[in-house]
């Protein structure tokens, strides 16, 4: 049994690292494998927030050289605080309502049927989106003005419902806002830092007390697999989305949460 834990642990890490970067939502995936699986891990959600933690790093190593110029350039380079501030901008609307709406989201959100409709109507979304985005006019996160980080960072409180997913709500709130494709990608890449590591806190403070040794374990190996994966996706999605655009994720969503649908109550 803990060895088939361990084994669905390892998937669930595969997945989170694959997705959380995709507009495809990772906490949606996440919860239909779960439950596919019968996968009984730390309560509260805790596993599927905390390994999220393991894409995270991967955000930190691959883009590395910049995060470290930003934080070095901080006291004399004002392109440097300008990504700064973008980025806490962005941040601030989901972590209000994050805090406030925690219970109700885990308690009342958190399953396959509101997964598998959000799944659809972000697809379709997507594909609107692409086909009526309007001409680019920010090509860089140092140049977004503070108002356009804050309507960013307002589309992103969207993915707290289980299946909209945090980069697609993200990025399609920033190519409606006028950001180029490039640039909106990463843009999710670095707001997912302090959004996705301040869920982690949170679910942890929530539920320490029922942590236990075996469920650290379940943490450990779903974060490195994460970790992983998430590295892969990093390195590639950027060029694969200016080279393909955003149409193919929509449909894929579609597809996705139409069969659990049919799964669920054919």
């Amino acid at each position: 049994m803990l060895i088939d834990q361990f084994l669905d642990a390892i998937l669930l890490g595969l997945v989170e690292g694959l997705t959380e970067f995709l507009p495809v939502s990772s906490t949606g995936h996440l919860i239909i494998l779960g439950d596919f699986l019968g996968f009984q891990g730390p309560p509260g959600k805790v596993f599927e927030v905390t390994i999220q933690l393991g894409a995270i790093l991967a955000i930190c190593v691959v883009y590395f050289a910049r995060l470290w110029r930003v934080a070095t350039g901080l006291p004399s380079d004002p392109n440097a605080r300008r990504f700064v501030l973008a980025v806490l901008l962005a941040f601030l609307p989901a972590m209000v309502l994050g805090a406030g709406l925690h219970g109700f989201i885990k308690n009342t959100l958190f399953n396959p049927t509101v997964v598998s409709v959000m799944l659809i109507v972000g697809g379709v979304a997507i594909l609107l989106i692409e086909r009526f985005v309007p001409s680019p006019r920010f090509h860089a996160i140092e140049r977004f003005p503070a108002p356009l980080a804050l309507k960013i960072g307002l589309f992103q409180c969207l993915a707290l419902v289980p299946g909209v997913s945090r980069s697609g709500a993200t990025i399609l709130g920033s190519l409606m806002m006028g950001v180029d494709r490039r640039t909106a990608a990463e843009f999710t890449f670095f707001l997912a830092i302090p959004t996705m590591a301040g869920a982690t806190v949170y679910d942890l403070y929530k539920n320490w007390n029922a942590m236990s040794f075996d469920s650290g374990a379940l943490i450990a190996v779903g974060f490195v697999t994460a970790f992983i994966a998430a590295a892969v996706v990093v390195k590639t999605l950027v060029d694969f989305v200016g080279r393909y655009g955003f149409a193919p994720f929509g449909w894929y969503r579609i597809a996705l949460g139409s069969g659990m649908l049919a799964f669920l109550y054919l």
